[in-house]
């Protein structure tokens, strides 16, 4: 239907330089640009969520709380978003039902005005006490069914659970396309079949580009019934990350459809991006080939030049495309997980152990990982597919199998860890005790405030002028007017 309005969700600061700075954008970064993106008309901005939260923590040394108030206190136009994985919040175990709604509490305390929490597995029971807890605290929620591709993976699998999210209580839902598996044709009936069961409620679209195709599969999405679509602005998109707001919006408009966001505003910030991304050494996205392989691993790019690194340091960096291969068996095998974190990890391990094994001459299967264990025995959740039950024997060893929700499966945590650290000050810091050794919290809390100066001013001359203040080897320099010249 031409002529209706789309909404647009931007994901720059958070899923963009996740797929293509490896995470690493500082809040003194997020400082330069917030301003533009919080006027420019989009319907959220995605914050902080997924790795973002953890990279904070780990490498940048930023607390993720004082991140979402400091970037909560620029932003004063549009709700922020919080991205979580359901039950495990922001990292790949399982938390109590407290720690859950303990962090709804949190969020919305500290700024966060949305929320969209998903599954790993699109076991819907990870979801409810997440989705329960938001709403509770006033929380826009947008869950998300993650879309991957298999004979199990179907449009009435799809229909089915985004009926057990509205059995819950939901203001939305979005496709979490996170291999970018999605194709033209496929998105035009998985998006009907969905829209047949929410009917009136907004549907969003999250993909992203590895396949070459999300920014097409974008624009077949809208033509039936996707009201969303994620976008990045266009130095952090494309590669593994989302289409282009840029593009995207001219394409629309070309096609009819209206959508209110400022383009002078968000030039800017692809201006302040391109800079930003040059004086640090970050990449630039650009468009990816289609690989008609990817839809057999369907691991990420991320995932992939990890894999890669780690076979290097074995001395099998030439076998990448053979365990590649082997992931996309052992999927089958273990009855289609989706590829998106942890499985993504624990598909690759169990395929180079696969693959090791047979070097030996010895079966597939013949050493598995606590973790992988853990997932046939249901401890993650439902599986979709079915795991022939001689391969379940094998691994399983006679263990039986786990049909409880994860959640009932981790007794109360707040108690136990508030008795172990007296000395906490509030309850930012007691999620934050709980989600991580002692070693790693005193290291985050010892490194002080953010620092929320980056060398970006409004004019390239004032950049000019406080790179210059900031080199204590420079003590003088000589500036010429070309413009005079010129005359």
């Amino acid at each position: 239907m031409k002529n209706k309005n789309i909404n647009l969700i931007d994901v720059t600061v958070r899923d963009g330089h996740q797929c293509l700075w490896a995470t690493r954008m500082t809040t003194a970064m997020i400082k330069t640009v917030i301003s533009e993106l919080d006027n420019a008309g989009f319907e959220a901005i995605d914050l902080v969520g997924g790795a973002v939260f953890d990279v904070c923590v780990r490498y940048l040394k930023e607390d993720p709380w004082e991140r979402m108030r400091l970037v909560s206190s620029w932003a004063k136009n549009t709700p922020l978003i919080i991205h979580t994985r359901g039950q495990s919040l922001f990292t790949f175990e399982f938390f109590s039902d407290d720690v859950v709604e303990l962090a709804a509490e949190r969020f919305v305390a500290n700024g966060m005005r949305y929320h969209t929490p998903y599954d790993a597995l699109n076991d819907i029971r990870n979801l409810k006490i997440p989705i329960e807890a938001a709403k509770k605290n006033g929380l826009h929620v947008v869950p998300g069914i993650v879309f991957t591709e298999s004979p199990v993976h179907t449009d009435d699998y799809y229909s089915k659970k985004a009926q057990e999210l509205i059995n819950i209580g939901v203001d939305g839902i979005f496709i979490k396309d996170a291999s970018g598996l999605l194709r033209p044709e496929r998105i035009v009936t998985l998006v009907k079949s969905i829209k047949s069961v929410i009917k009136d409620l907004p549907l969003q679209l999250h993909s992203h580009c590895s396949s070459g195709l999300s920014p097409y599969v974008a624009m077949k999405a809208i033509e039936n019934g996707v009201e969303v679509v994620h976008t990045a602005t266009s130095p952090l998109a494309n590669g593994t990350s989302h289409p282009p707001t840029e593009q995207f919006i001219l394409n629309c408009r070309r096609l009819g459809y209206k959508i209110d966001i400022d383009l002078e505003l968000i030039d800017k910030v692809a201006e302040k991006i391109t800079y930003i991304a040059k004086r640090e050494d970050k990449p630039i996205g650009k468009p990816l080939l289609y690989d008609e392989f990817h839809y057999h691993h369907q691991m990420a790019g991320g995932a992939i030049s990890n894999l890669k690194y780690q076979l290097d340091t074995m001395g099998l960096g030439n076998r990448l495309e053979e365990i590649l291969d082997e992931a996309g068996k052992v999927r089958a095998d273990l009855g289609y997980p989706i590829v998106v974190s942890p499985f993504a990890s624990y598909i690759t391990a169990q395929a180079l152990l696969n693959v090791l094994s047979m070097d030996k001459k010895n079966e597939r299967y013949s050493n598995v990982p606590d973790e992988v264990k853990l997932y046939v025995r249901g401890g993650y959740g439902e599986i979709a597919g079915q795991i022939d039950p001689n391969l379940y024997d094998k691994i399983c060893k006679g263990e039986k199998k786990i049909t409880q929700r994860a959640g009932e499966l981790v007794s109360s945590m707040i108690k136990k860890v508030k008795k172990k650290y007296v000395s906490l000050k509030n309850d930012d810091d007691l999620l934050l005790a709980i989600f991580y050794d002692e070693k790693i919290y005193n290291e985050l809390k010892s490194a002080g405030p953010i620092k929320t100066n980056y060398p970006l001013m409004k004019t390239p001359l004032l950049t000019l002028v406080k790179e210059i203040s900031e080199n204590s080897n420079i003590s003088s320099f000589h500036f010429i007017d070309n413009r005079k010249l010129e005359r």
